[in-house]
């Protein structure tokens, strides 16, 4: 069996729905560079770079290929226990720590500058801003936008203003510190309202769950970019936790 909710017809031409396209695959391009000038810092040759960035996006791919196919077959609407979601929300966080806490993440951690890394995370600014429309179309449940129980926005917006002040060497690690939990504390609510609003709990009542995530191209809401969020945020912490300095 599968749910049976009703979801307004969007179109993927649509802007709000186009940024669960763009966003994700920015991410994932964003994510090869930054390996690539990790290795090249560490001291790696341009060809062996070259290669873990291009394996590393390969595999980003592939997950997000995975999760697309099943969210388009309609696999993660399925009703069966455990829910099939599940796993893709499991897979979520196992991959976010891989990468955060495996030579990947050291890496990153060690050579992008600490300004970059908290900069990426403005990402979340455009998203909660398409979320926000989605929820005045009535795809997805208000109470996951910033006009419900979701803040997550003022770590996308103050990203911006985060990491210029560590561009410019105005900012140092207890700002970063005070900020990283923030902004995964955010993080946290966000996720917990979204699995509140399952169809198997529906917290926030039957007409406000939270479906739209199973279904394309929405599912790179969790698999890609609170994956990007989660790992963003882990990585910031060991790059704080490698240099008493601030890292400009």
């Amino acid at each position: 069996m599968k749910f049976q909710y009703f979801i307004p017809p969007y179109s993927s031409s649509d802007p709000d729905v186009l940024a669960f396209v763009l966003i994700p695959i920015a991410l994932v391009a964003l994510f090869g560079w930054a390996v690539y000038y990790a290795w090249r810092q560490a001291g790696e040759a341009p060809a062996n770079s070259r290669r873990t960035a291009l394996l590393v996006v390969a595999a980003a791919a592939a997950w997000m290929a995975l999760t697309w196919t099943l969210a388009s077959r309609g696999v993660l609407l399925s009703q069966t226990l455990p829910p099939p979601f599940a796993l893709v929300v499991v897979g979520m966080v196992v991959l976010a720590c891989v990468v955060a806490y495996g030579r990947i993440g050291g890496r990153l951690a060690r050579h992008v500058p600490l300004w970059a890394l908290v900069g990426v995370q403005a990402f979340r600014l455009p998203l909660e801003i398409a979320m926000h429309q989605l929820a005045e179309r009535g795809i997805m449940p208000p109470q996951m936008t910033y006009t419900g129980r979701n803040w997550d926005i003022v770590t996308g917006a103050s990203a911006i203003l985060v990491a210029l002040l560590l561009w410019a060497e105005m900012g140092g690690r207890k700002l970063v510190w005070i900020w990283n939990v923030a902004g995964l504390a955010l993080l946290a609510n966000v996720l917990t309202i979204a699995v509140l609003s399952f169809p198997q709990f529906q917290y926030f009542g039957p007409m406000r769950v939270n479906v739209f995530v199973m279904l394309t191209p929405f599912v790179w809401l969790p698999a890609v970019m609170v994956l990007a969020a989660l790992a963003g945020h882990l990585i910031i912490f060991r790059a704080i936790s490698f240099s008493a300095d601030t890292r400009a």
